[in-house]
């Protein structure tokens, strides 16, 4: 009995610390939706109130009716899908060749990535706008797509060579020996089994290019080719901030990421720990 008792002593502290942390994090994601559901009133109220009884969806629709929104929605749908795309086919093949292949220079090219990782892009943001600038490319969506590309690349890379490490190498000869080339097999047996690596990334390159904020900023003064993390800054007036559009337009920026995390993050995780511990 005093074993048994000291073994749920010893789940119990793991399991409130776990409830705890869940509260701290979910907290404020809860307010945010909870302020855009709220009247004007409840929000500037001396009172806070946590559970909105008046529920409204007046936020809402003034953040949606806001200028610019539906091509603000355009571009970040825009620039984040095309530099997921673009980090993918770039990463697979070039995991492949990690994974697979060996030539000279292989392991200095992989410390390289490492490297690019961990270097914050601040150091590069001069050099950047100088390039953009005289490529007479301000102001638009092809720099932000690459540089995003860029961001996620060394991630993706060696997640995905993890993972194609993982998988036998037999599996591909025995494929090649029945007839397949090198590249049929690649598609035909490894690229089957990369879906939850590649989901990983896809996720992490999708929440990292639709997040971004300081380089649109920097890059695309025009409002037409800006983004959407730029767009919630604009509900601040000559009065003050307005609290309930921002939490509306902030609870309509998070949602999609909500959802692509609800969906895949079964995968994204098991895809996470075989990249990160094999090969």
């Amino acid at each position: 009995m005093k074993r048994a008792a000291s073994s749920s002593i010893r789940r119990l502290w793991p399991n409130a610390t776990a409830i705890v942390l869940f509260v701290v994090f979910a907290f404020p994601v809860y307010w945010m939706f909870a302020t855009a559901f709220k009247p004007t009133g409840d929000i500037i109220a001396d009172d806070p109130v946590f559970f909105p009884t008046d529920v409204t969806f007046e936020h809402f629709k003034k953040a949606v009716d806001a200028d610019h929104f539906w091509t603000l929605v355009g571009n970040s749908v825009t620039v984040t899908v095309l530099s997921v795309l673009l980090s993918l086919v770039i990463a697979l093949l070039a995991s492949f060749a990690l994974a697979r292949m060996r030539f000279k220079g292989r392991r200095g090219f992989i410390i390289t990535f490492m490297i690019a990782q961990m270097a914050p892009w601040e150091v590069m943001v001069i050099a950047i706008y100088m390039i953009v600038r005289d490529g007479e490319m301000l102001n638009s969506l092809v720099p932000l797509t690459f540089f995003y590309m860029v961001m996620v690349l060394p991630f993706t890379i060696l997640t995905l060579r993890g993972y194609v490490a993982a998988v036998p190498k037999e599996l591909e000869e025995s494929a090649m020996v029945d007839g397949c080339t090198r590249t049929q097999a690649f598609i035909k047996v490894i690229f089957p089994l990369l879906a939850p690596g590649l989901m990983a990334t896809s996720l992490f390159g999708f929440i990292t290019a639709w997040n971004e904020f300081p380089m649109v900023l920097i890059l695309n003064k025009d409002i037409e080719a800006q983004t959407l993390p730029l767009w919630l800054s604009s509900f601040q007036t000559t009065f003050g901030d307005d609290w309930g559009a921002t939490m509306a337009a902030a609870s309509l920026f998070a949602v999609p990421i909500l959802i692509l995390f609800v969906f895949l993050q079964r995968r994204a995780v098991s895809g996470l720990v075989a990249g990160a511990v094999k090969g």
